[in-house]
């Protein structure tokens, strides 16, 4: 049943120090939610996030195999790999998976030198963005991230804006909700915020 499990609002925001990835919580089936302790952001490595919407454990598969290859190429290399060479090879996979697909949408964020965020569709599309989202809830996600981003925002103002954004998603969409996931990559590396930081954002 799990790959079955569906439904997510995720955003990606480009800062002057760094990027965030937002996401809830929420997994559904049909109409029915089934849990609100999902986690759809994710440590690819030390600078390095993935954010995935839809099939949870399509998702899942695709974190493994990015984080197998991350750590392979360490190895190989002798150095973290890049946010843009992180979406290529994402893109690489999702192509060649086309006919029998991965089912979701990916955001590829980090810091490698500089803030990057990549968003990645099922057919392996790259798409470079300032900020964007995705997911069941992008539409409302998209609404504030249009009237409210700026550039070389700080990453303070990143953080309120992408919870602002899902914030709206949560009321308007049913299949978004159960929470948030936090994460901030910058050049000190990849951080999640605890449930304690969130609450003091939002309140």
């Amino acid at each position: 049943m799990t790959e079955k499990l569906k439904g997510t609002t995720t955003v990606g925001i480009v800062c002057k120090d760094g990027v965030v990835l937002a996401a809830d919580r929420r997994a559904s089936l049909g109409n029915m939610v089934l849990s609100e302790k999902v986690t759809k952001v994710f440590w690819i490595d030390n600078h390095l996030a993935l954010a995935g919407a839809g099939s949870v454990g399509d998702i899942l598969s695709l974190v493994r195999l990015l984080r197998a290859e991350a750590k392979l190429y360490r190895a190989k290399v002798g150095k973290e790999m890049s946010v843009k060479a992180l979406a290529t090879l994402t893109s690489n996979v999702l192509h060649g998976s086309r006919f029998m697909p991965y089912f979701g949408w990916f955001l590829v964020a980090g810091h490698t030198g500089q803030p990057r965020l990549y968003s990645v569709d099922m057919a392996g599309g790259v798409t470079e963005d300032r900020f964007t989202a995705a997911g069941s809830g992008m539409e409302f996600a998209f609404s504030i991230l249009e009237a409210e981003f700026k550039e070389e925002m700080t990453l303070e103002e990143g953080v309120k804006l992408a919870l602002k954004a899902i914030k709206a998603a949560a009321r308007r969409d049913v299949f978004t909700g159960g929470g948030v996931t936090l994460v901030t990559v910058t050049d000190e590396g990849y951080k999640e915020w605890s449930e304690e930081e969130i609450k003091g954002l939002l309140e």
